[in-house]
């Protein structure tokens, strides 16, 4: 299967999950989860949330942050995976100056 994220129309998201800032991102979805490729721009941050049915999986391509998951900072940089398991809560921060451009796959199980 090919999934070609240029055809897939780009949304900006603000606050995601009561976070700051905005992110951008293209999703795919199935029943198995989803990919997607993001970008939080400077400033921004994803909030702190629960992932209740699935596993949180990001890579991160460019940029610097942090995620917070369970109590636990980690930093983030280029060829970095920050994974938030199933009923873990997390949240990522941009604490850089350029986007923080991960990939972010969610495993539904």
């Amino acid at each position: 299967m090919l999934i070609n994220f240029n055809e897939i129309t780009e949304m900006t998201v603000p606050g995601m999950n009561g976070g700051t800032g905005e992110m951008s991102a293209r999703m795919y979805m199935s029943d198995a989860g989803k990919i997607i490729p993001c970008r939080i721009h400077a400033g921004g941050s994803i909030g702190l949330h629960r992932h209740e049915t699935s596993d949180d999986i990001n890579y991160i391509i460019s940029g610097t942050g942090k995620a917070i998951c369970d109590g636990q900072e980690e930093t983030l940089a280029a060829g970095t995976c920050h994974v938030c398991k199933k009923g873990s809560e997390h949240s990522i921060v941009n604490t850089g100056k350029e986007d923080l451009v991960m990939l972010t796959v969610v495993v539904e199980r």
